[in-house]
């Protein structure tokens, strides 16, 4: 049939997300909320905190996607705090596991005393090596206690997007001296037929030199098992290598996963029963 490429409106890209919502074996729908934690010391500053996206119901997960501590708070038991309090909040939500990204020059070893273990590990173009890290908090897990609990006297409290933008000014401030700023560029495309209507669409972003990542890939049910979808990909991974990009990274669920595979991708990591009766994963492919 006649179609054509064109780009995705912020419109289409919401409704990519709740058709592939659809397809996701729950039988209730997913519940998305961000919140942020800090840690005030005397004056009022914030000296620690982080920011979390809580996954409910059929992901039942929380990924924590910053933790930061001010250096001359360090190893006074204050990311700990923080730490049980995100897990504290994941337990209330009724979440299952805490996943987490972090790298050989920062914190590894603090999580793995907390009970994560590493299930993906990625080598960067900088030397570094970038670990997702996973806890299930249904599991019985030693709790660590810090050698120095001195930051007791100070609490966690939630914060605003004020104080997101604090602790992340205070992360990018420590990681510039390992990390090198990469351009990342979009790839938000879609499918349409020879009247314009929304055929399939892919959503996907290059980190110009290192690597891209295909985050939504959807093809309407009429339209699929005639290669729209590998059509889709297949683009998504030139945009990848044209930007200098090595490696193209995905998710992917236990219902879906084959069709990554058939197009060459490999399994690099697995969350088992998240969510729940299910599998997931993270894959990669080589370009």
């Amino acid at each position: 049939m006649d179609y054509r490429i064109e780009d995705l409106t912020k419109e289409e890209g919401g409704y990519i997300g709740e058709k592939i919502n659809e397809i996701v074996p729950c039988e209730v729908d997913a519940d998305e909320e961000e919140f942020v934690l800090k840690i005030e010391n005397e004056k009022g500053e914030i000296i620690g905190g982080c920011i979390a996206t809580a996954y409910e119901y059929h992901w039942s997960r929380v990924l924590l996607d910053d933790l930061w501590v001010d250096e001359r708070y360090r190893h006074h038991g204050i990311g700990s705090m923080i730490l049980r309090e995100v897990e504290r909040i994941a337990r209330e939500k009724g979440c299952r596991v805490v996943t987490l990204g972090t790298a050989s020059y920062m914190a590894r070893p603090f999580y793995e005393k907390h009970g994560y273990t590493v299930f993906t590990t990625l080598k960067r173009v900088n030397g570094y090596i970038s670990y997702s890290l996973v806890k299930y908090l249904e599991k019985e897990t030693p709790e660590y206690v810090p050698t120095d609990n001195s930051g007791i006297r100070f609490k966690v409290s939630l914060g605003n997007d004020d104080d997101a933008k604090v602790i992340l000014n205070g992360l990018d401030a420590y990681s510039e001296a390992y990390e090198q700023e990469c351009e990342t560029v979009d790839f938000y495309k879609k499918l349409v037929d020879k009247d314009g209507n929304f055929i399939a669409g892919v959503i996907a972003d290059v980190d110009k030199g290192e690597r891209g990542s295909v985050d939504a890939l959807f093809v309407e049910e009429p339209m699929r098992l005639q290669g729209l979808g590998t059509y889709l990909l297949k683009l998504a991974e030139e945009y990848a290598k044209e930007n200098c990009a090595s490696m193209v990274i995905t998710n992917a669920g236990d219902w879906n996963v084959d069709f990554f595979k058939k197009n060459g991708y490999l399994i690099r990591g697995e969350l088992k029963n998240v969510p729940k009766g299910h599998d997931c994963y993270e894959l990669y492919k080589m370009i």
